[in-house]
């Protein structure tokens, strides 16, 4: 009598899970940020680059007012880092949808 030994092999399927974490900043906290420091709303919203730049400019702007033209050119950079911190925010934001 022959005996038949039939064995049955089972595969593991493994599946690797993604995870994507969305890292939304807040338009609102960006601008705040810039309101009190120049070049921080940049900063937060990962651009460290361009903050550094409104940190700069915004200190040159501070040194000009020696001369009274920083009165002019400080809160013109003052304000549009606000605006472009803000904007920059929901850039990002509608980019991750």
């Amino acid at each position: 009598m022959n005996e038949h030994i039939s064995s049955s092999q089972s595969t593991a399927h493994s599946s690797t899970q993604v995870i994507i974490i969305k890292n939304q900043k807040s338009p609102g906290v960006a601008a705040v940020l810039s309101f009190f420091f120049s070049g921080l709303g940049q900063i937060y919203n990962g651009e460290i680059m361009k903050g550094i730049l409104f940190i700069v400019c915004g200190g040159i702007s501070i040194l000009l007012m020696w001369i009274l033209i920083g009165f002019l050119l400080y809160p013109i950079v003052w304000i549009y880092g606000m605006y472009d911190a803000y904007k920059t925010a929901v850039k990002l934001n509608s980019s991750m949808e």
